[in-house]
């Protein structure tokens, strides 16, 4: 058995010294909303590291909806889910087919497109938002859940045609060249050869545009006002504004709000990292 190097040794422990205060760091603030919605009332502000009586009675109290605030919990929590899927999914039709065009066709103009779709990062989105409500407006889309699905897209595309085009870039032509000669037509090549290859990344891009969207305030703020089509984190922003906030209530949700997001990286962490290429060119 092969002992570790002084220079492995070191490495690891550089590692250690940068990754444990990082983790450290990410989990207190995850933590402190654990204890919160598991305390009563009364103790929330305690400052202990753990309540003295323990309770789930305030994840009772959202899932019944038993507060004014929560009256419209599970239609929210839909129109949330509903809204991210549909974000996910039209991010990843249109970032794959012109990453498809752009990439494996060599479409005429497609370097433009790339630099285009570079450039809208330029201008920050919360700079977008005074003009996007009124592209909504002039089309008759406010308090229409579609204009947050249309806008929370027109912000994750660019980006995701950027990545998903510098994935197949690194594809092999040969297997475009193999699957032509055997006869196979465009969409074929697209649906049977394209997008097996390129699932890593599909699954990546649909993760960043789905959390996107789920996690977005300012333009669901903006864009929807109805209690019954806003999105949860909108819903969230009214315990503020109440002169005695429900604290306890207010990191409870946020708690459940927070689950989706992580069984999401659970189910699909397997894809999150190498690729399928290896091998795949026939000699």
């Amino acid at each position: 058995m092969r002992l570790p190097s002084l220079r492995e040794v070191g490495t690891e422990a550089r590692l250690l010294l940068i990754g444990i205060p990082v983790f450290i760091w990410t989990m207190v603030p995850i933590y402190h909303m654990f204890v919160f919605a598991i305390s009563p009332k009364q103790d929330a502000f305690s400052g202990k590291l753990w309540p003295d009586h323990p309770t789930l009675h305030n994840f009772e109290i959202v899932f019944r909806q038993q507060h004014y605030f929560l009256r419209d919990f599970w239609v929210q929590f839909g129109n949330s889910a509903l809204i991210a899927a549909a974000v996910g999914a039209l991010t990843l039709l249109i970032a794959t087919a012109a990453a498809f065009s752009i990439s494996r066709l060599r479409a005429p103009g497609g370097r433009v497109v790339m630099n285009l779709a570079l450039f809208t990062y330029f201008i920050p989105a919360a700079f977008l938002a005074v003009p996007m409500y009124r592209t909504m407006a002039t089309y008759g889309l406010l308090d229409n859940r579609w204009s947050l699905v249309l806008a929370m897209v027109t912000i994750a595309s660019p980006y995701a045609i950027w990545v998903l085009k510098q994935a197949s870039d690194r594809l092999p032509v040969e297997l475009d060249e193999a699957a032509v000669m055997d006869g196979a037509t465009t969409l074929q090549l697209f649906r049977l050869v394209y997008i097996p290859l390129m699932m890593p990344s599909l699954v990546a891009i649909g993760t960043y545009a789905v959390l996107l969207a789920w996690n977005e305030y300012l333009y669901a703020f903006l864009l929807l006002s109805n209690d019954q089509d806003i999105t949860l984190p909108v819903a969230l922003g009214n315990f503020l504004a109440a002169d005695d906030s429900p604290w306890e209530l207010l990191m409870t949700t946020g708690f459940i709000y927070a689950l989706p997001p992580a069984a999401i990286y659970y189910v699909f962490r397997r894809y999150m990292v190498g690729g399928l290429t290896a091998g795949a060119v026939k000699s």
